[in-house]
């Protein structure tokens, strides 16, 4: 991924408002990237833009050599689809869906069948350990447990990219620490790019790279053994 001097401006009335300014680094294939700043920093918008879901007002994002830019409405969903993982602070699990259902649900817009679905939904839980909550619904499980659910369910299409937004926000520091292990494995050991967008610098330091914004620019990149 490249992002080549980024700027997003959001209008309210006569009044404009950068929440980037001219943003321009690279994300390496498997590499797994944190992206701390303070409140207002530009961390959100930088997410959205790079898991398609906004446009730059300037600038461009280039995905496996392919601009954003010259991609319609619709390309850009597939690219969601198909290519993207994301990851909440909140979960986002359906709750009248039981677990297994909630995995299976990405799967249904690419065409995937029905038994083909299930038996990779269960993979999935199986190897993020909740397996035995297939049957439950979210709200019968812990914090820790929805979050493994939400990254089973980021995976379902084997994304190249996963994007999470404060995905420990939400988490004991057990729990936290076990969600940051799970991300740095989907790196090292599956091959997956991580963005990690995070508050707490504990978890930011299980990355490669820390990118620090501040007031919508990048204050400095740190290199990470």
């Amino acid at each position: 991924m490249k992002l080549v001097d980024v700027w997003k401006i959001y209008k309210t009335g006569a009044i404009e408002y950068p929440a980037l300014k001219g943003i321009s680094t690279e994300i390496g294939r498997a590499e797994f990237v944190s992206v701390i700043g303070p409140s207002g920093s530009g961390k959100t918008s930088l997410l959205n833009l790079l898991g398609a879901l906004d446009v730059p007002t300037k600038g461009d994002i280039v995905l496996d050599g392919v601009s954003y830019r010259s991609l319609t409405p619709s390309a850009l969903t597939e690219i969601r689809r198909r290519k993207i993982g994301f990851v909440f602070q909140t979960f986002n699990l359906v709750s009248y869906l039981n677990v297994l259902e909630n995995v299976e649900l990405p799967m249904i817009p690419v065409g995937i069948e029905p038994s083909r679905r299930r038996e990779r939904a269960m993979g999935l839980l199986e190897r993020l350990g909740v397996a035995d909550k297939a049957g439950k619904r979210p709200a019968e499980l812990s914090s820790g447990e929805q979050q493994r659910v939400a990254i089973a369910r980021a995976l379902a299409n084997d994304p190249s990219i996963i994007l999470a937004d404060e995905p420990t926000g939400n988490l004991d520091s057990k729990n936290t620490a076990m969600v940051a292990s799970l991300l740095q494995e989907l790196s090292k050991t599956y091959g997956k790019t991580v963005v990690l967008v995070t508050h707490n610098l504990e978890v930011a330091r299980y990355a490669d790279r820390i990118i620090h914004l501040r007031d919508g620019r990048i204050e400095r990149e740190e290199i990470l053994n």
